[in-house]
């Protein structure tokens, strides 16, 4: 039989071209992104323009396009580039407009700084008033993202701190030595055999002070001046800036000064291994993400402050119930907690173990001691007393102060316990935090109840979830700009794409199957859920 194949279209122009948009699905996300940006209050935005020269591409474009690009998992500016070109969504979307990369990049990373908070916070309360997000309830958690800095061009605080003390010993001794020949009488330079630190604005000065009375010094005076002059006070001002860049933080890259190096899970056998991060943390509500917040600790306990802070300072109040696992148990999170009274679900370590019966069966641990709340002492196993020996503090990274409790037995010799009770020399002693024990008894009352079972079940598929998506699915695993605020830019729109796709599957759920190829019915569902306030309109065939 003969073979027949479908005829091609003609290459040749037609008197009545083909409108390639109406290709475009009525029901495609691109039009919900369309619809949401047309109603984002960007005049603060607008006014960072100056007028004058050339003509600007319009913000409320570059906004669709950048917002419809992390939508589609676009993330690099030439992409984005080629699609405005190529791609028929990001066509109509622009307008048969054409940026190029420096233009798309210029606009994200300058035009959006201080403005892409506010920009999430409206396509939240969008949701909010549509009634997928409540905004009651946030389930916190946090994950480490790579850094587009250079993986080995790392810089350690205990490095530096170390050279800069050797470098500060061979410059007092290099400066007794050079002031020893000024002076002959060596007794009346009371040379402190302590070095103290010394800074390189004071070196410089007494660099110049020396050069003024030994301008015809000898050739060695003359050479340790000249060492001291362009050696060793370069590296004692490198050593200075290193350190206050580094701030409270253990490291930092040199390529990103505001990445730290945090240890990542790489593998499929989750082998960790260091690399300059941000330690990004979001909230979610129903799989849409309310809050975001970008920091350079790698532990998650220290950000829970700030992180609620940035909500209440978005939405302009605090959410009634944190959810969050054990990362987020501190005696200062709690404490935070209760003075904004929010119902706290969130777990301290060992919640889960000392559940088990190994843990409640066993005498020796410190919370089955039985207690003396009156008489202020403990008893251990064996029934003796442990008596008050004295208090302590301690002190968190971010400077929390704890007040502690030491409690001693009288006498453990010849106890035939010891070796099961504690394995230290003498007496054993118990270090107690009274407060941080009353804090945790109503964090497990509420983690325990009926609620609380509620919340720890759904946070894993919350937040947890989200994550699974950005980082699996989406392939979102570095960053590619660099420095905390283009990375919070980059971060916020990764999070509005999430919210987008999310809302556009949201949408057509909602919709009966006949409905899902008429947009007047997707924009007729916007208005009679009150977010557009204007009246209805059906769009011209």
């Amino acid at each position: 039989m003969k073979v027949q194949f479908k005829a091609l279209p003609s290459n040749s122009p037609s008197l009545f071209p083909e409108d390639i948009f109406s290709k475009i699905p009525e029901n495609h996300p691109v039009r919900l992104v369309n619809e949401v940006v047309d109603k984002l209050d960007i005049g603060q935005l607008i006014k960072q323009y100056k007028g004058g020269g050339t003509t600007s591409f319009h913000p409320r474009m570059m906004i669709k396009v950048l917002f419809y690009a992390y939508l589609s998992n676009i993330y690099s500016c030439r992409k984005i580039e080629r699609a405005l070109q190529e791609n028929i969504y990001f066509m109509w979307l622009s307008g048969h407009s054409t940026p190029d990369y420096r233009t798309i990049n210029y606009f994200r990373g300058k035009r959006l700084k201080g403005h892409i908070q506010s920009l999430f916070a409206e396509v939240v309360r969008l949701l909010a008033e549509l009634g997928y997000v409540s905004l009651k309830v946030q389930y916190i958690d946090g994950t480490k993202i790579e850094s587009a800095a250079g993986r080995y061009t790392f810089v350690w605080k205990g490095s530096v701190e170390k050279n800069r003390a050797k470098l500060e010993n061979k410059i007092q001794s290099v400066l007794w030595d050079i002031e020893s020949q000024i002076r002959q009488d060596q007794s009346e330079l009371g040379r402190d055999e302590t070095p103290r630190p010394i800074k390189s604005d004071e070196l410089r000065d007494r660099l110049s002070a020396l050069n003024e009375k030994l301008k015809e010094a000898a050739k060695p005076t003359q050479k340790q001046l000249k060492k001291l002059q362009e050696e060793h006070l370069p590296r004692l001002e490198k050593y200075g800036k290193q350190l206050a860049t580094l701030g409270e933080r253990n490291s930092y890259s040199k390529t990103d000064e505001d990445a730290t190096f945090m240890r990542l899970k790489d593998d499929h056998m989750q082998n960790g291994q260091l690399k300059p991060a941000y330690n990004t943390q979001i909230s979610t509500e129903e799989q849409f993400i309310t809050h975001y917040s970008i920091h350079q600790s790698a532990g998650d306990t220290t950000t829970l402050k700030d992180h609620l802070e940035g909500f209440e300072e978005n939405y302009g109040s605090q959410s009634d119930v944190v959810v969050a696992d054990a990362g987020y148990g501190s005696e200062e999170n709690y404490e935070m907690l209760e003075s904004k009274k929010i119902e706290g679900y969130v777990k301290y370590n060992y919640f889960h173990k000392e559940q088990k019966r190994a843990q409640k069966n066993n005498p020796f641990l410190l919370q089955n001691l039985y207690y003396n709340k009156e008489e202020d002492f403990y008893v251990c196993p064996m029934g003796q007393k442990m008596a008050f020996a004295g208090k302590g503090k301690r002190v968190s990274t971010n400077g929390y102060v704890s007040s502690v409790s030491y409690y001693q037995a009288g006498r453990c010799e010849g106890c035939p316990m010891r070796g099961q009770c504690h394995k230290a020399k003498g007496n054993r002693i118990i270090e107690v935090n009274h407060r941080l024990n009353e804090l945790k008894a109503r964090a497990r009352d509420l983690l325990t109840s009926e609620t609380g079972k509620y919340h720890r079940s759904k946070r894993p598929i919350e937040v947890e979830a989200v994550f699974g998506q950005m980082k699996s699915n989406n392939r979102f695993n570095r960053f590619s700009m660099k420095g905390l605020e283009k990375v919070d830019i980059e971060f916020a729109l990764m999070c509005i794409g999430h919210n987008l796709r999310k809302w556009s599957k949201k949408l057509l759920k909602q919709l009966s199957p006949d409905q899902t190829t008429n947009l007047n019915t997707i924009i007729r569902l916007f208005y009679d859920q009150s977010w557009i306030n204007c009246p209805y309109q059906p769009l011209a065939a």
